[in-house]
């Protein structure tokens, strides 16, 4: 086991702790300008966004990285890691950052967050980017009608639900399988041995395991229940805040045609884009691709679709 001292990157960027609902979260920020609040996915942390603190700091942006709850810095409460008590959890971030809104930038779950924001939050929403992250409707409807391809991809979600064992498996053998996921879903030369090692690490912090599963728990257990049929509901909302879709054309674990097709729940600016030779984390394995997408998008005042 590690403690909370592992994800205390030193670098050109400032650590917090920030309140919000309730519950302390670990924030680390770069820059002044506009927000923009980065949000990270499974099995990672805030260092996923490092070379995006930076870029965004050198175009006149606020960046700022969070620990989503239950992982790194943040508070791992036993309970709140359904879409919307999440999403709430980064609305209230940005409150307490001191804004009244901004362009919220999420990963994998990070991003089924940001969608989920679009819907419930929309005032706090300034322009939303989803990263390797389908709109939540549409990668159900893929689940249902892609079962040998987006259903055998995340069949890890479905090993997930026993208790206990998917905990101890993941962080067995100084969190091997940790590295596994991050090797299986990623394009070719990623992630390097740092990446790698950052991230094992972090995820063998006490409770990170645990929360960091009950996500996935949600998600499957409440399809059929009364707050995931609300929620299911919610989302046909349409989103009208412009939107910028960013995906890697090798994703192995969100197929690039499940992600496609989430346009149809949007009711301003849309732009899709597939990132040549990336995986799953386009945001880490061609950074520069990434961010000239990403920078030239927010510098639109008015990003067509």
């Amino acid at each position: 086991m590690t403690d909370e001292s592992a994800v205390l990157i030193e670098g050109p960027w400032r650590h917090r702790s920030v309140s919000a609902g309730g519950t302390r979260f670990h924030v680390v920020e770069q820059g002044d300008g506009p927000l923009v609040l980065l949000v990270h996915g499974f099995p990672e942390f805030w260092w996923s966004w490092h070379r995006q603190l930076e870029s965004l700091a050198a175009a006149g942006y606020r960046a700022a990285a969070v620990d989503l709850r239950g992982y790194g810095g943040s508070d791992k409460p036993p309970r709140g890691y359904d879409l919307v008590t999440l999403a709430g959890d980064v609305a209230g971030l940005v409150r307490s950052l001191g804004e009244a809104n901004a362009t919220v930038i999420g990963h994998d779950w990070g991003g089924l967050l940001a969608w989920t924001m679009g819907v419930y939050y929309p005032k706090v929403v300034q322009r939303l980017v989803a990263v390797s992250a389908a709109h939540p409707l549409r990668l159900g409807h893929s689940l249902l009608t892609d079962v040998r391809g987006q259903g055998w991809a995340v069949r890890h979600a479905l090993g997930f639900q026993l208790p206990i064992a998917p905990e101890k498996r993941l962080v067995k053998n100084d969190a091997v399988l940790v590295g596994e996921l991050l090797d299986e879903w990623s394009g070719p030369g990623w992630p390097d041995e740092r990446s790698a090692r950052l991230y094992r690490s972090a995820f063998q912090i006490p409770g990170v395991a645990h929360c960091a599963l009950e996500y996935h728990r949600w998600t499957i257990r409440s399809l059929l229940r009364p707050d995931g049929i609300r929620y299911a509901g919610r989302m046909r909302a349409p989103i009208r805040v412009p939107v910028l879709h960013l995906h890697g054309a090798l994703d192995r674990c969100v197929l690039p045609r499940s992600a496609q097709g989430s346009g149809r729940y949007v009711e301003a600016p849309y732009r899709w884009k597939l990132i040549e030779g990336a995986g799953h984390f386009p945001h880490e394995e061609r950074p520069d691709t990434f961010d000239q997408e990403l920078i030239g998008w927010l510098a639109d005042p008015e990003p067509d679709r």
